[in-house]
């Protein structure tokens, strides 16, 4: 059975809409806020060997990885898995981000048992146990310090029992990990229903179009180096360290080589392999046609070099944490400066370069968030303002929503005016958020873009480093200004004031023309006090 355009293109779409309906029935049934407002969580549909067929669009950071989690459960899971079952892993040296990013990988058959596929879930827990509230302490120098760890197995209720029994919150967790067996479920019924469909030209479509795609670029090397501002917490990781890429395109293939990279941390500032391919696809196919479908077929013409024991091939025990998320950030920056030697004219400023990640843990209770900035200018258009960019693709967490949940109080959320990079077109703005904690908890901050500001592009300024603050009992003359990586006990009262960075901008300003304006983009806070 073949399909003409106009049916592989309802095919494709089809498809896709499974994939969305696994990530809005896991937002609908999760418990955390941090799944149901912010939708830190993805889904993608694989084809009976493991190959990625489509993906909603959820993170990159995690979809770009899925597929080596998926495939270190389809080995454990072995050739003839049993319908109902489903397989879990969180282990980032088995495909997985950090030990709070889950994935539930369940097999897919038709009525009389043929295997059709697999459907795969990811989503961010916000505390599964570990040294801090939040699984993610900043001053962490090995895995182990991070939480509950799970190779690859088959997920039973004792498995079930076990990351309940890990975590600070257990009802939370209970909640979140049944609303992603609920979206497998979902996910394997629909997915069945379309198993006599001719899944492998979905593949072979996605690899003609990324050929075509890369032969359109011109053939050369390209490089860039960049920087993590720092490896941790510890006075000994203060230091930045390098990430260094050479883009090489050659005709249909383009190959992504990370030497010269630094050697791992001992601090949490690491990433493992399937991050930094993550990550370099993901630079890829936003500096070409925004067309060329997200599947195996357009990954088997992309070669990843990540020398092991790098910040962007770490091995274990190296802790990982929110530092590999951060490294990712880094990684596309670096790829897409390189790649805008190929492409000037599609790769615009780079936007914030972090996450911005933050956690706040009493007891009984833990808050993650990582928190919007701006945008890099586009070549000719303004970058947007208060956006998640990158690897990341959440929602901002409404202020109502997080004050229903948490002994927290925002006592004053704005756009960080000016701060994104000056150019012919402006790099958007980041945020300036007060957030007041009404009880004494523990907080972990892990940021990056403190120190180094994210470049702009074809003569284009940078964008505005971000601040993390103190404000002891909310007193302005007692401010004290925080590390980019920190671990610290807050008083009821005390204020946390997060600066977030802007975007860099794009193209020489011109003194007639003035600064073009950012914009802003769908998340922006309204300004409270």
């Amino acid at each position: 059975m073949s399909l003409d355009p106009a049916g592989l293109a309802v095919l494709i779409a089809r498809l896709t809409g499974v994939a969305e309906e696994m990530g809005a029935v896991l937002r609908r049934g999760a418990f955390s806020p941090n799944i149901k407002e912010r939708a830190d969580c993805s889904a993608a549909l694989f084809t009976a060997d493991g190959t990625l067929l489509v993906q909603a669009e959820h993170i990159p950071v995690h979809l770009g990885s899925m597929p080596a989690s998926v495939a270190a459960a389809i080995a454990v899971a072995g050739p003839d898995p049993a319908p109902g079952e489903q397989w879990i892993v969180n282990d980032p040296f088995a495909g997985g981000t950090h030990l709070n990013d889950v994935t539930l990988v369940a097999p897919c058959h038709t009525a009389e048992g043929r295997l059709v596929g697999w459907v795969a879930n990811r989503a961010h827990h916000a505390d599964l146990g570990g040294a801090a509230p939040g699984s993610l302490p900043a001053d962490a120098t090995e895995i182990q310090q991070e939480g509950f760890r799970v190779p690859p197995m088959r997920f039973t209720a004792e498995v079930r029992q076990l990351l309940v029994a890990s975590s600070r919150t257990p009802d939370e967790r209970r909640g979140d990990i049944d609303a992603q067996v609920g979206a497998n479920v979902v996910g394997v019924e629909r997915l069945a229903a379309l198993a006599d469909e001719p899944l492998d030209e979905v593949i072979a479509y996605g690899e003609r179009r990324m050929r075509a795609a890369i032969a359109a670029l011109p053939d050369g090397t390209w490089t860039a180096v960049d920087q993590m501002d720092s490896t941790g917490a510890g006075p000994d990781q203060r230091e930045p360290a390098t990430v260094a890429v050479a883009v090489t395109i050659g005709g249909e293939d383009v190959t992504f080589d990370f030497t010269g990279t630094a050697p791992q941390s001992r601090g949490n500032v690491n990433a493992v392999e399937a991050v930094t391919v993550s990550a370099a696809v993901f630079a890829l196919r936003s500096a070409i046609d925004p067309g060329v479908p997200a599947n195996g077929g357009g990954l088997r013409v992309v070669e990843v070099i990540a020398p092991p024991g790098t910040l962007v091939a770490a091995r274990p025990p190296a802790a990982v944490g929110a530092g590999n998320v951060e490294v990712s950030q880094r990684v596309a920056d670096v790829c897409l400066a390189a790649l805008a030697g190929a492409a000037p004219d599609r790769v615009g400023g780079a936007s914030q370069g972090t996450m911005n990640n933050l956690l706040v843990g009493g007891v009984g209770w833990v808050y993650y968030e990582t928190v919007a900035g701006g945008q890099g200018a586009r070549p000719g258009r303004a970058g947007m303002s208060g956006v998640h960019t990158g690897m990341t693709n959440t929602k901002n967490t409404p202020i109502e929503a997080l004050e229903r949940s948490f002994p927290l109080r925002v006592v004053a959320t704005r756009l960080r005016r000016g701060s994104g990079g000056a150019g012919s077109a402006a790099g958007g703005d980041g945020i300036e958020r007060d957030l007041e904690v009404l009880e004494d908890v523990t907080v972990s901050l892990i940021t990056e873009r403190r120190t180094s500001p994210p470049p702009g592009r074809a003569g284009g300024e940078p964008g505005a480093c971000g601040e993390n603050w103190l404000l002891p009992a909310g007193d302005e003359g007692k401010a004290e200004q925080l590390p980019d990586k920190c671990t610290l006990r807050l008083n009821a009262g005390d204020v946390l004031r997060m600066k977030t960075p802007g975007g860099g901008g794009w193209g020489r300003r011109s003194e007639r023309a003035g600064r073009q304006r950012p914009q802003n983009g769908p998340d922006n806070p309204t300004e409270r006090k």
